[in-house]
């Protein structure tokens, strides 16, 4: 017969389990999966007997086959070979992969579970048909997991196996998947030279009221890509209609009045969740920019709010368990919705409780732009992407410890793996995304002496990134222009003699380079002060 054609996109791990389930029948929720597009399934039981599993494979087999769709067993050679379905999924403490292909023979789907380079290598050498890496987030359904790799940990993988020489052999993760972040993790987790070719789910299917809806949602996601997946290729040349990107100081300042047009053009708004110090600063600094500022901070009004055309400010000045929930609702509502979200992980290392919300924030969403000083970047970098990072901040203030090419580094190594655009500010601000590093050198030191002025660089960002450029990373450059020259103008006028004066100059200067950038006046731009590192 010969082995049969496999499609990963939608790969289905299901059993009996009545915590899943519920009054369903299992045959009955499968059925349904199949209808809405699951394209391959495996039937995991740890616990039942031979004779119990072996009917139960027998039944969904008779399914699986009416739609023309690979049933794989897990672990259990014997009952793949008693049912006569196409294949076993294994583990790495189950039987080895070689024992495994003897048995079955040549024709069979065998999969591996991997959660490590060396597990990878080992089955890509050994002939399996494919991987499934993970677990990517922790799940109830997955009790005996070695680590939570995540997105950074399957794109090593996938980048090392691909170096191997083994880019051809299909993969899909599994671990905490569902419909708000399966695009999210298909992003992130793509390497260079080798993709994700689907995705596992478990209860994202099986314990919907719906699952033939919940498996047509799932695959529409991993067939099409997200709205930040098209921003980033726009912004490198690869969107429809659009150049190249812009890899030097003089083309990306080419762009900047463009975007600071657009905004005072469009009155995008600034959703901004935020701490009770800065409400008022944010809001008058959006307006003064062009855009038009919301300070709501109950994660429910996003569901409306995302479809307004604007972007999201998570800013975590105040950190609650509460609050924390409503970041979560909304961003999966901006997300969704394909708005773009600027994280303001602010003070992120300066309390265990702080570092936590950084991480949880990180595992749920994806985030366009994440804003912060040294030592918030630092942390929310950790050690290599998955560990506890140990730097302790002194409240929101950051003590540099990095030098320039450090600094450098930092950002586009955090902006490579988050797939994203990073900004360290400081005295020279560095902006990346992953490929292209800019240094700001513009400002001034009242900047650092006014609460708040921080977190409004989010919201100024929030407004650039809104009016969906070309190029990401030019909006949130010329939002940091348009911010720190305003601050330089205000802080030479002769009114301006303290932070008390410097506050509504700054103000002012912010609404005339906006208004002088809309009639064609750009010699505000001529005091940029930038380059590429």
């Amino acid at each position: 017969m010969g082995k049969p054609a496999v499609d990963y996109a939608l790969y289905l791990v299901t059993d009996s389990s009545a915590a899943i389930l519920g009054d369903r029948s299992l045959s009955h929720a499968v059925e349904a999966s199949l209808k809405g597009g699951v394209t391959i399934v495996q039937l995991r039981e740890k616990t039942a007997d031979t004779a119990h599993l072996t009917s139960v494979a027998r039944q969904l087999h008779g399914i699986t086959r009416r739609y023309n769709v690979p049933l794989l067993i897990n672990d259990r050679v014997d009952v793949a070979l008693a049912v006569g379905c196409e294949g076993v999924h294994i583990g790495q403490d189950d039987m080895p992969l070689s024992t495994a292909r003897q048995l079955l023979g040549p024709d069979a789907v065998i999969g591996v579970t991997v959660s490590t380079v060396d597990e990878a290598l080992r089955a890509c050498a050994g002939g399996a048909d494919y991987l499934g890496i993970g677990t990517v987030y922790a799940t109830p359904t997955k009790t005996n997991t070695k680590e939570i790799i995540g997105t950074a940990g399957v794109r090593h993988i996938l980048a090392a196996i691909a170096a191997a020489g083994y880019d051809t052999t299909p993969t899909v993760c599994i671990g905490g998947l569902n419909g708000s972040n399966l695009q999210r993790v298909l992003f992130q987790s793509a390497a260079p030279a080798k993709a994700l070719d689907g995705a596992a789910v478990v209860s994202a299917v099986m314990a919907a009221p719906d699952p033939e809806a919940a498996a047509r949602d799932l695959v529409g996601l991993v067939r099409n890509p997200p709205a930040f997946q098209l921003d980033m290729d726009m912004g490198k040349g690869k969107g429809k209609g659009k150049g190249a990107a812009a890899a030097d100081v003089s083309s990306v300042l080419a762009q900047v009045p463009a975007v600071v047009r657009s905004v005072h053009d469009a009155t995008p708004l600034s959703h901004n969740m935020t701490n009770l110090v800065v409400q008022n600063f944010a809001a008058n600094v959006a307006l003064c920019m062009g855009a038009s500022p919301i300070m709501a901070n109950y994660g429910a009004e996003a569901a409306d709010l995302c479809k307004l055309g604007g972007a999201l400010v998570v800013n975590m000045g105040t950190v609650t368990a509460e609050g924390l929930a409503n970041y979560l609702t909304a961003l999966r509502a901006y997300n969704h919705a394909g708005r773009p979200v600027v994280f303001d992980p602010v003070g992120a290392g300066a309390t265990s409780i702080r570092r936590a919300a950084v991480k949880t924030i990180l595992s749920s969403a994806y985030l366009d732009v994440i804003k912060g000083n040294e030592g918030e970047i630092k942390t929310v970098f950790g050690d290599d992407g998955g560990g506890e990072q140990q730097h302790q901040q002194r409240g929101v203030d950051s003590t540099s410890t990095l030098d320039a090419p450090q600094k450098a580094r930092l950002v586009r190594d955090l902006a490579a793996r988050e797939k994203n655009v990073v900004v360290m500010t400081g005295a020279t601000d560095f902006v990346s995304d992953g490929a292209r590093t800019f240094a700001v050198d513009n400002g001034c030191e009242y900047l650092g002496v006014v609460t708040g002025t921080g977190c409004t660089l989010g919201t100024a960002i929030s407004a650039a990134v809104a009016s969906r450029p070309a190029d990401r990373l030019v909006a949130v450059i010329a939002a940091v222009l348009h911010f720190e020259i305003a601050a330089e103008l205000a802080a030479e006028r002769p009114e301006v003699r303290g932070p008390g004066t410097f506050v509504p100059a700054f103000l002012d200067e912010l609404f005339r380079i906006r208004q002088a950038t809309a009639r064609g006046d750009l010699a505000w731009l001529a005091r940029a002060n930038v380059r590429s590192v």
